[in-house]
């Protein structure tokens, strides 16, 4: 049983393999493979199974169906009467063709750049439009970007990333906070040891005076306190009095 569950796990594990070096490309569809090392290929690949390396290659699908696109417009005609017109369009891209148009007119911008570089992007668009309006004619005015939006599934997703690295930075915080409240009660530590170390050392060299001179400095800050009260205040009368500054 033990080899045969080994020669199962084995099965799995080159099956598993396979399947992520296999993909399928649809019927109608096309396809052109971005090499990590060599770029685009110019190969253009016809549709059925194929095989790829999964973290050197990446597929790039192109639907070659035909398709259609309505263009509407209001022209006048020589009789100078206003028509209206719709324009149906039945296109294609060329197969040979899809690497080129995938290195030079495919989408040059991602996700991420099209919300952080709006305004660059804005007049990119902008400079082509009025390079295509002069051929015919036209002066483009102004163009920019009015309007933005994304997928759903892809919104929630960039909402999860950002919970995720304020996460991240506030457990990257708490850690920094009790790492410096450590280094204080290390530092705290330290200065409480050298000072009772000074403290030691002065009481070796002049003996009782330096407590004798507190004791005289805290009697007199409850004196003054005394001092100060409206109300009747009795003393004890005794050597304890004003913490035995006169000894015994």
């Amino acid at each position: 049983f033990s080899v045969l569950g080994r020669i199962d796990i084995g099965l799995a594990i080159v099956g598993g393999v396979i399947n992520c070096m296999l993909y399928n490309i649809d019927d109608g569809h096309r396809d052109v493979i971005f090499d990590r090392f060599q770029g685009v290929k110019l190969d253009v690949i016809e549709d059925g199974t194929h095989f790829m390396i999964s973290w050197l290659h990446r597929p790039i699908i192109f639907d070659i169906r035909t398709r259609p696109r309505s263009v509407p417009s209001i022209t006048e005609i020589k009789d100078l009467q206003t028509i209206n017109i719709i324009l149906r369009i039945l296109y294609r891209p060329r197969a040979e063709l899809l690497p080129k148009i995938f290195l030079e007119i495919w989408s040059q911008f991602d996700a991420i750049e099209l919300i952080t570089q709006r305004t660059l992007i804005s007049q990119r668009i902008s400079e082509l439009l009025i390079e295509r309006a002069a051929q015919f004619g036209l002066l483009l005015d102004d163009s920019s970007i009015t309007h933005l939006s994304f997928r759903p599934e892809f919104t929630s997703a960039v909402e999860f990333k950002q919970v995720a690295q304020q996460d991240v930075k506030k457990q990257r915080f708490l850690v920094e906070k009790t790492e410096q409240n450590r280094q204080a009660n290390v530092i705290a530590a330290e200065g409480d040891a050298r000072a009772a170390d000074l403290i030691g050392k002065a009481l070796d060299e002049a003996g009782d005076g330096l407590i004798k001179l507190r004791r005289i400095e805290a009697t007199e800050g409850i004196a003054n306190q005394l001092s100060k009260s409206r109300n009747s205040v009795y003393l004890p009368h005794g050597p304890q009095m004003f913490l035995n500054i006169t000894g015994a």
